[in-house]
């Protein structure tokens, strides 16, 4: 029988992939239709696909309307259409990949256990019960995986810290707080390969004596919630999870929680507090969480990226496979999301060592409305803005570091010429104000007398940018964590490579 693929990721609900399951299931009732995750492929969602003996055939954008003419031309054969892109996996943007994480996105129904075991799943957590904590924690090690949630610590590191210490209670912590603009690889990992999480997650606990794990989820994303808990259900039916992992006697369970929306919670000790029940604020460093992190127990905290990819490390030859790609102290691969005005957004996921340019121009298509691409925005709200002069620099943590920029969770926003670099810099200074917990002063007052200032510059006065520099570097160096402390990076970029635009001509011009 015939089967029909229809994502259920957000991004292809949200363009009407529910309405084109539900025509599809109208016109032919017998149909198998499979509602998978998402390749990435953001502007030809939804993509549907039909399984053929020359493999599954890909169509796209599709519309409700779009239905009966498909079937009409022979869709469930594969038939030419103007919508058919051919093999999705053919497609420039996904031959040119390395997809590691991804591996899956788009291939497997999310929440069939089977079907992740038949593509590869569980292998790496069937290998980890019969390795030693040492031994799961040298291959971590070996594979030069650092921290994808935007710090880039070496995560072998922190499993060796929790490891080593002395607790009759261990947690693993998931931060899936995705809170950056422009980001979306946790939730299509949540969407569309949720039991890669867990089976991350199995095996972390396995390496540091934890039994207990949480993924702390954001309200935002509705379809990863249902996901998740849709797979950690039919993990412990199956004993993926549970008292005996796989029948062993090694003991691993979790679930999810879901946070009331603050980006703060986004940064690991206000998420620990929020996960105790209580308001979400940053804690002050030490004790460090992987000695006394929830409830005071010694805790991994990682983002979603950092335990997808723990499968794949822990396979026979993985660790080693892993480490051979990237560059420098970047190793592996690194899943980047192009949004904003981009003519190909989406997920594209790479080896670092990639220029800047060749992402947003060569595999971006370049701006969405045709013209020139004035900057681009790498690492969320609080990562810096790139000039085209820029675009040299390759993709990995210390290239950006070296000029002033932040890789963070790998978003790419892309503005084109008309922008107003300083109203961007005024919205930085906005986020971390209505952001901030308030505990500290740099980071609450700072970014409020931030706006003052910036407001005061788009008027005309021009004097006050080296107040606004001062005040930048204030709450750099004195902010309690990155909210306050990375602020700056989008707003001091932005006069340094946009000068023109806080000029006291170009503020009369905007008005």
């Amino acid at each position: 029988m015939t089967r029909i693929f229809v994502p259920r990721d957000a991004l292809a609900v949200s363009v009407g992939a529910d309405d084109v399951a539900a025509a599809l299931r109208e016109a032919c009732p017998d149909l198998v239709i499979v509602r998978n995750g998402s390749r990435g492929m953001a502007w030809l969602e939804p993509l549907v696909e039909v399984e053929t003996p020359d493999g599954r055939i890909g169509y796209g954008p599709v519309t409700k309307a779009d239905v009966p003419g498909l079937l009409a031309a022979g869709l469930l054969h594969g038939a030419a259409h103007a919508k058919r892109i051919g093999r999705p996996e053919d497609v420039p943007f996904i031959a040119r990949q390395t997809r590691v994480t991804f591996a899956r996105a788009g291939i497997t129904d999310p929440v069939c256990l089977a079907d992740y075991r038949a593509h590869g799943g569980l292998v790496g957590l069937t290998r980890a019960l019969g390795m030693s904590q040492a031994e799961i924690i040298d291959d971590v090690v070996k594979s030069g995986l650092r921290g994808r949630g935007g710090a880039g610590f070496p995560t072998g590191i922190k499993w060796k810290t929790v490891q080593a210490a002395q607790a009759p209670q261990k947690y693993i912590v998931c931060n899936a707080d995705e809170g950056d603009s422009g980001t979306f690889a946790d939730r299509m990992v949540m969407e569309g390969d949720p039991f890669l999480l867990i089976e991350g997650m199995a095996i972390a606990g396995l390496a540091v004596g934890a039994t207990r794990g949480y993924v702390y989820l954001r309200s935002e994303y509705p379809h990863a919630i249902t996901a998740m808990n849709q797979a950690i259900l039919g993990a412990r039916a199956e004993n993926v999870l549970g008292p005996s992992l796989m029948g062993s006697n090694r003991a691993f369970d979790m679930e999810v929680r879901v946070g009331a929306g603050a980006y703060v919670c986004g940064e690991e000790t206000s998420l620990l507090d929020s996960l105790e029940g209580k308001r979400g604020q940053v804690r002050a460093k030490p004790p460090l969480p992987a000695l006394s992190g929830l409830f005071g127990c010694p805790t991994v905290v990682n983002n979603v990226l950092s335990l997808a990819v723990i499968p794949d490390v822990l396979r026979p030859g993985g660790a080693a496979a892993y480490q051979a790609l990237g560059v420098g102290r970047s190793r592996g691969t690194m899943p980047v999301q192009l949004a904003g005005n981009v003519a190909r957004g989406g997920l594209f996921e790479v080896p670092f060592g990639i220029t800047l340019g060749e992402l947003v121009m060569d595999v971006g298509g370049g701006t969405a409305t045709g013209r020139p691409v004035r900057a681009v925005q790498v690492g969320g709200p609080l990562g810096a803005y790139f000039p085209p002069s820029l675009f040299d620099t390759p993709f990995d943590y210390e290239a950006f570091a070296a000029r002033d920029g932040l890789i963070g969770h790998g978003g790419i926003v892309v503005f084109d010429d008309s922008v107003d670099m300083a109203r961007m810099a005024r919205f930085a200074m906005e986020f971390c104000a209505v952001e901030s917990c308030g505990k500290c002063t740099p980071c609450r007052i700072g970014s409020t007398r931030g706006v003052e200032v910036i407001d005061r510059i788009i008027a005309g006065d021009i004097g006050q940018l080296r107040l606004l520099e001062d005040l930048c570097e204030t709450m750099k160096f004195g902010s309690l964590c990155a909210l306050g402390g990375f602020t700056p990076y989008p707003v001091m970029s932005a006069v340094q490579h946009f000068p023109e635009d806080f000029r006291p001509q170009h503020a009369m011009a905007a008005e």
